[in-house]
């Protein structure tokens, strides 16, 4: 099978778990992964060819070395070998967050032209691995993407995806578009809305329920920003509104940084219904994980499945990977119809 040429935006944790996790794979171990054969495309078919940054630690090092910047709080797991892709300036816009400037410091050359690096690569995918609350960076970036034909795919909260007149855009490019906010392997969200699925179809109703995260990752510290952690709060509490037909109570998301947990991160639910004949149920449960590597499972996924679009001539937003991978896509589906959308996509029995 042909490389997948992919370039990434911000070469932080959950970029560094990607590209541990694709060097990784090379040697055979596929445990974590959901498919290692994914339409014909394995991890090892991912080849990096560009990435951007604005961190003076990471600009101008190759992307294997610039994994590993001391700003960045996910640990080395295993050696990256040399890649000959070398960190390049990209553009700041709003992408610093309040609570991340003690942390890092720009790097002071001037931003390279990114549309015309991805053209020079023949990069066909970019994903951007914003913060959270970079919506002017991350529109610009998906902007760069159309200007150099390349498919998008969007990790971050930010509405593109899921934002009508950005699918639109991408479908006349010829490009296809997935996003947004990506959903972890075994994330918060993902749990807890499998489990009130599970209690709405046994005929328990649900009065009430919470998620709330404390973590060490970069993610967590951002969201401590009221705008930013705004924004995920209120894509988590409507993704998880989805498993339950009607209306009820949610609060979801971070609610503090604590930097000792490093790239852990620790999930709290609690849920309170009701079964046979009014007789209340609570459930408690506490989730601990570590942060970066949660979503690269399923991020390998939507990465084949987006080379796989290009392959088919198929454009704008692809419903099913961004239902399948993503927290706020513009057409959700229950979990249980994601599962089989997924492989008729993979057969090519359903276009997008």
């Amino acid at each position: 099978m042909p490389k997948i040429k992919v370039a990434v935006v911000g070469v932080g944790d959950c970029c560094s778990s990607l590209v541990q996790g694709v060097s990784s794979y090379k040697n055979g171990d596929f445990v974590g992964l959901k498919f290692h054969n994914f339409g014909g495309y394995k991890p090892s078919d991912i080849e990096f060819t560009a990435a951007f940054d604005i961190d003076s630690l990471k600009v101008g090092k190759d992307l294997s070395e610039a994994i590993f910047a001391p700003s960045n709080r996910y640990e080395k797991v295993n050696d990256v070998s040399h890649l000959g892709v070398t960190v390049q300036k990209g553009e700041v816009m709003d992408g610093i967050a309040e609570y991340l400037r003690n942390q890092i410091k720009v790097d002071k050359r001037p931003s390279v032209n990114v549309s015309e690096e991805l053209k020079k690569s023949k990069t066909e995918i970019l994903i951007n691995f914003l913060p959270t609350g970079a919506v002017q960076a991350s529109k610009w970036y998906a902007e760069q993407a159309i200007k150099a034909g390349c498919a998008f795919i969007n990790t971050t909260p930010t509405a593109i995806a899921s934002n009508r007149e950005w699918a639109v855009r991408f479908e006349e490019a010829k490009l296809p578009l997935v996003g947004d906010d990506i959903m972890n392997q075994i994330g918060a969200t993902i749990l807890h809305k499998t489990i009130l699925d599970l209690l709405v179809r046994r005929g328990v109703k649900i009065d009430q329920t919470y998620q709330l995260d404390i973590g060490g990752g970069v993610e967590s510290l951002v969201t401590l920003e009221k705008a930013r952690g705004d924004i995920k709060r209120e894509v988590k509490r409507k993704a998880i509104q989805e498993a339950v037909p009607y209306a009820v109570p949610i609060v979801a998301g971070t609610t503090d940084y604590v930097d000792f947990m490093k790239n852990t991160r620790d999930s709290y639910f609690w849920i309170s219904g009701r079964y046979f004949n009014n007789t209340p149920v609570k459930i408690d449960i506490t989730l601990r994980t570590v942060d970066a590597p949660n979503s690269s499972s399923i991020l390998l996924d939507v990465i084949r499945g987006v080379k796989l679009a290009l392959d088919r001539k198929v454009y704008g937003t692809i419903d099913t990977l961004c239902a399948y991978g993503f927290k706020n896509p513009p057409k959700p589906y229950p979990l249980s119809e994601t599962e089989k959308m997924l492989n008729q996509y993979i057969e090519g029995k359903i276009k997008k």
